[in-house]
């Protein structure tokens, strides 16, 4: 497959670092992972997924997994225009409230479904 995984979330990268092209930073935010592949559809990546799926609101959870191309082409226009507007919609999020500080068990569940929600565009890509 060519495409490259970018996370925060160490589940997504146990899975997958041995079949798949992943840029794996635990110590990044949910926003500086926005702000990342925003630099990278810059570079001419193609937006993959997209950065607010799921129904977990961007102040809720500390993790996210977005899916990029590995090949770079020319300046993807709807990506960015799409990653652009997820950063000001979860900067928004994060003004009114801030992620709480969550007990392990419950980053353990964000952890899950940022990994399902992954899991299943990537067999949908095959």
């Amino acid at each position: 497959m060519s495409n490259i995984i970018i996370t925060n979330n160490q589940y997504v990268y146990e899975k997958y670092k041995d079949t798949m092209d992943i840029i794996y930073n635990e110590k990044f935010s949910y926003m500086e992972i926005l702000s990342f592949v925003r630099d990278k559809i810059h570079e001419g990546h193609k937006l993959l997924t997209h950065p607010l799926s799921g129904s977990i609101k961007p102040n809720e959870t500390p993790y996210k997994t977005i899916l990029i191309s590995k090949d770079k082409k020319e300046l993807d226009m709807e990506g960015l225009k799409i990653i652009e507007e997820s950063i000001l919609t979860a900067r928004k999020f994060q003004e009114d409230k801030i992620t709480p500080n969550w007990t392990e068990k419950v980053l353990d569940d964000f952890r899950v479904i940022d990994l399902s929600l992954i899991e299943n565009v990537i067999k949908k890509l095959g």
